[in-house]
């Protein structure tokens, strides 16, 4: 019987598991198109792995600990690495090739993991082959070499693809949308995109994907795959007419720039492609708009459809989390493009009068969709905002932790979104989710926070919500450390001006938390700690409040930290609390201090070098003897300091000639002890 260490499975059910899930992967037969070369690489690797594992198996001997420590490693990469190609197989090329170096970075670090189990690897202990040793030998080290892999010729693709993208959502306000079907068609060939079953297959993995996406992945992520699945449909539809040559492909995709104007009753003949149909009135969508379920509608027949009192998606029955209707340009591009190449009117047949006001005013066309287009954006964040406060008010847990990851990314960007957000009466109902028992949700509620702090209005109006206990606790016993350290970068952000840096100061639970941090939390959470703190010692009277609570040690012990990476941080922070008593009578206790300023003058940054000579000079005001004694003893401060006085900045050249002329009078004073 084989003995395994606690925790892990034993040696033989492991080596099964590792030679089932190895030729599984082997003997994936059609390769997706995109990722080809990461995914040919990863099997070639996990191909030679799977001939260690065999060889292995039939040795039948005892395995070292530590083996098996890496062989269970290597089952959980090889898995992962089975279920990211097949996710790439299975899903939609194109979104694929959107997404190139996202996935290309998870190759990335499953190799990188691959190399790391190596290292454990006892290679000399195994009963194997001289050949086998050499092959994992040169594989571990090719592991541990390997980089970030970008096919180029997926890059060209993807830039061709995002070209005929853009140029597809241009406006077509002067009747110009050309597409050039002939550089699509070969773009979508070279992507296995040959036959009008793969192009209704894509568009259907284009379909679950929005799907999937909707409510999660944002509006814009969802709004581009809309884009994708009309431009592969457009294509399908021109690419595949039926008894068209390739000239007259050309003729059709060149009409819009030679406008021949034949007679209106062959443009009523025309079919209209099901793309370009709306679901609800299954006539053509002039004006295409994408709902929160991921699906186009025209926007009149959605718009009466939601007015009537309807709050879900017509077509999948799926409830909209949000009513806002987001312009669909690239296929609106598509079948203005439709309509020229068929002469078919853009407008609604009886428009004829507003048709001809309105070429009265094309030279105030492009003004007016400025101002319609802010207008209609801003409106549409609004919709979006009060729907997403409504949930926080009144949802289940899912709900709201939904919701509350909505707002999050909607504050992220843009301050006019910051600040609908805050009018809709968001603030409130976040203050209120701080305290919620469900991490996620007190994560996304003061990651919003902190994000809608940005906008200094909304500063006032969390202080006047009462924001700051509650972000205190979550600073304090957040659940998750993120939480904690997003409410630490939540106090820099509403620090920043003077009337919170007071309020802030003067609840006794703040400054004490954050110094926690500047203890417990990850180099982020100890920089957003010393920041705030900073921010906080600007005012005086908190300067002894943070001494107090035991930052002046803290922020010692980090300049001692390599690791935490806030050396320039802490020196600020010191130099600020070194203007109050009781932060001089902390700093002055410190018999490491000065060794450490000593060698920061050398090797410290521009800032770093000017904080370091601001401490040394206060230190030596105040006890000049002491501190001189302890430079002096040192052999590398007064060259250290000439350096500075020479090529340092001008603030350092002048506090370093400053602490030069100090020690230069206490050598020449004739009863001077030193």
């Amino acid at each position: 019987m084989t003995i395994s260490s606690p925790g892990l499975l034993p040696t033989e059910t492991l080596l099964d598991s590792l030679v089932h899930i190895s030729n599984e992967v082997v003997s994936i037969e059609k390769l997706p198109f995109v990722q080809m070369r990461n995914v040919s690489s990863m099997i070639r690797r996990i191909k030679l792995l799977s001939s260690l594992f065999e060889e292995i198996q039939e040795a039948e001997t005892p395995l070292p600990p530590s083996s098996t420590l890496c062989f269970t490693e290597l089952l959980s990469v090889i898995t992962r690495g089975k279920v990211l190609i097949q996710e790439i197989k299975d899903a939609s090329t194109l979104w694929g090739l959107i997404q190139l170096e996202f996935i290309s970075n998870q190759f990335y670090v499953l190799v990188k993991e691959m190399g790391r189990a190596l290292d454990i690897l006892p290679l000399r202990l195994l009963n194997i082959t001289a050949d086998i040793r050499e092959q994992v030998d040169l594989l571990h080290k090719q592991a541990k070499r390997a980089e970030l892999t970008i096919d180029p010729r997926e890059l060209q693709r993807r830039e061709m693809l995002l070209e005929v993208m853009a140029n597809n959502m241009m406006q077509n306000k002067k009747n110009k949308g050309y597409m050039d079907f002939g550089k699509m068609e070969e773009l979508l060939s070279s992507i296995g995109l040959r036959t009008i079953s793969d192009y209704d297959i894509e568009i259907s993995k284009l379909e679950i994907e929005a799907q999937n996406q909707a409510g999660t992945g944002g509006l814009v992520v969802v709004s581009n795959i809309n884009n994708l699945i009309s431009l592969v449909s457009y294509s399908k539809s021109m690419i595949f007419r039926d008894g068209e040559n390739e000239e007259s492909k050309k003729e059709s995709c060149s009409y819009l720039y030679n406008k021949v104007n034949d007679s209106s009753s062959s443009s009523q003949s025309m079919s209209i492609p099901d793309e370009f149909r709306c679901p609800i009135s299954l006539d053509l969508m002039r004006d295409p708009v994408i709902v929160s379920s991921g699906h186009t509608y025209d926007r009149n027949s959605i718009a009466q459809w939601i007015n009537s009192g309807h709050h879900t998606c017509p077509k999948s029955g799926q409830r909209l989390i949000h009513t806002a209707l987001i312009p669909n340009y690239a296929l609106k591009s598509l079948v203005q493009q439709w309509c020229y190449d068929n002469n078919v009117p853009l407008n609604e047949p009886n428009s004829s009068v507003s048709e001809e006001k309105s070429n009265k005013k094309n030279s105030n066309d492009g003004a007016i969709d400025h101002i319609s287009a802010n207008k209609a954006g801003a409106d549409a964040v609004k919709m979006t905002a009060e729907f997403l406060v409504g949930k926080l008010a009144t949802g289940s847990a899912d709900t709201q932790r939904q919701a509350a990851y909505e707002l999050r990314l909607l504050a992220k960007t843009g301050m006019d979104n910051r600040r609908i957000i805050a009018e809709v009466g968001a603030i409130p109902f976040l203050v209120t989710l701080l305290g919620s028992h469900d991490p996620r949700i007190q994560e996304h509620a003061v990651t919003a926070m902190f994000n809608l702090s940005i906008y200094d209005n909304n500063k006032v109006l969390l202080m006047s919500a009462g924001a700051v206990d509650k972000i205190v606790q979550v600073l304090e016993q957040g659940r998750t450390m993120e939480a904690r350290e997003n409410a630490a970068a939540t106090i820099f952000s509403l620090s920043m001006l003077d009337d919170c840096k007071v309020q802030i100061g003067a609840r006794p639970r703040a400054v004490p938390a954050l110094v926690l941090l500047l203890k417990e939390g990850t180099p982020i959470g100890k920089r957003d700690a010393a920041t705030a703190l900073f921010n906080l010692a600007v005012y005086n009277p908190n300067k002894s409040i943070i001494v107090s609570s035991g930052a002046v040690d803290v922020l010692i012990e980090l300049l001692m930290d390599d690791k935490a990476s806030i050396t320039d941080d802490a020196l600020s922070v010191l130099a600020l609390l070194l203007g109050c008593s009781q932060g001089l009578k902390e700093i002055r206790n410190s018999r490491e201090l000065v060794p450490l300023l000593i060698d920061l003058l050398r090797f410290g940054s521009v800032k770093g070098k000017e904080n370091s000579i601001t401490l040394l000079l206060g230190l030596c005001k105040e006890e000049t003897e002491v501190v001189a004694r302890r430079l002096l003893a040192n052999p590398r401060s007064v060259p250290s300091l000439q350096s500075l006085a020479a090529h340092g900045s001008l603030r350092a050249r002048r506090k370093a000639d400053a602490l030069l002329r100090l020690l230069n009078r206490c050598c020449s004073q004739p009863h001077h002890s030193l």
